[in-house]
């Protein structure tokens, strides 16, 4: 493709951006792998101009990968390319919405869509206090995560309690979190739904044995069949995380809710998770995702290559 200029891809992660690269290069795409780890630019002179589109694809989190300086930088960096008139796929606002969990409750509050119940706090000794009134387990989840990292569940109130006295009790980067109540999934399982360009591309159910917050899709080793996937992007030490995966086919109202909810936030690559509360069948929205790491070994789980659809997306979008 012939573009007047570049597409920059702003990145993070050593894995997640491999198929992506590989297929831009083999269609001959014109971009530059912009690399966040190191990442300066000069506010002065217009800096980011050179770039027809960027894609940012910041993870929060990468401060468990000793960057967490790159995601407030970030933020600065897409305000600046943003007041430049830079077209930006998951700009500001869509980044702004990932790393923070608080702002997600608010803004499923603000569509009337359901979440499970939750208190914001910045100071851990306010855990039990936050808890109260909340149906145990709960769980503190990190404002800033990702990979389901900084989410501790506490069955009782007294463990919360200990917990807090003994120092055990830590907000993340930002020092904000959440007390929530912690949903028993039906089926022991979550569903995420993909969007691209706002709409919906799929959607898959993620089965987890309960140990483990971390339900990246890039990272699930088996299908619900028991067949091991391929996952060239993944981290080597995947298949010990005991996820399985399939196809899942949401209703037109899920589908429905999941487009308003990342048209709301301007995420147009993302996804959002829920779960069927097992006690009363309640769907609640818990996670809103700008960061896609599409399922792995896709062609075998969902029927397509997703990554062909987002490099459709991008040359569309930086013509």
């Amino acid at each position: 493709m012939a573009t007047a200029r570049p597409i920059g891809i702003y990145y993070e992660h050593p894995d997640w951006f491999r198929p992506l690269f590989n297929e831009l290069d083999r269609r001959g795409v014109d971009y530059e792998a912009v690399n966040a780890d190191r990442h300066a630019y000069d506010a002065t002179n217009g800096d980011g101009s050179q770039y027809g589109l960027v894609f940012n694809r910041m993870s929060p989190s990468a401060y468990l990968r000793g960057r967490g300086h790159s995601i407030l930088y970030t933020l600065n960096y897409l305000a600046h390319l943003e007041q430049l008139g830079v077209r930006v796929v998951n700009g500001l606002a869509a980044f702004r919405t990932e790393t923070s969990k608080a702002l997600q409750l608010s803004l499923l509050k603000s569509l009337n869509l359901p979440f499970p119940a939750a208190r914001v706090i910045h100071h851990p000794d306010s855990a039990p206090a936050a808890a109260q009134g909340l149906r145990f387990p709960v769980v503190v989840k990190a404002n800033i995560g990702g990979s389901g990292a900084g989410i501790v569940r506490y069955d009782r109130p007294e463990d919360l309690e200990r917990a807090v006295k003994e120092g055990r009790v830590t907000l993340g980067v930002d020092e904000t979190a959440l007390v929530q109540e912690f949903i028993p999934a039906r089926g022991g399982r979550i569903t995420r739904v993909e969007v691209l360009g706002y709409e919906y591309l799929y959607a898959i159910n993620v089965y987890s044995s309960g140990e483990s917050f971390n339900l990246c899709p890039a990272d699930i080793c088996q299908s619900t069949d028991g067949v091991e996937l391929a996952r060239g992007a993944c981290p080597v030490d995947a298949p010990k995380n005991n996820l399985r995966v399939e196809r899942a086919d949401p209703d037109p109202e899920t589908i429905s809710d999941v487009e308003r909810i990342m048209r709301a936030a301007d995420i147009e690559i993302g996804g959002v998770e829920y779960m069927i509360d097992d006690r009363d069948g309640q769907r609640y929205y818990y996670d809103i995702n700008a960061l896609s790491n599409f399922v792995a070994d896709a062609p075998r789980v969902i029927g397509f290559d997703p990554f062909q659809r987002l490099a459709d997306y991008l040359e569309k979008e930086a013509r």
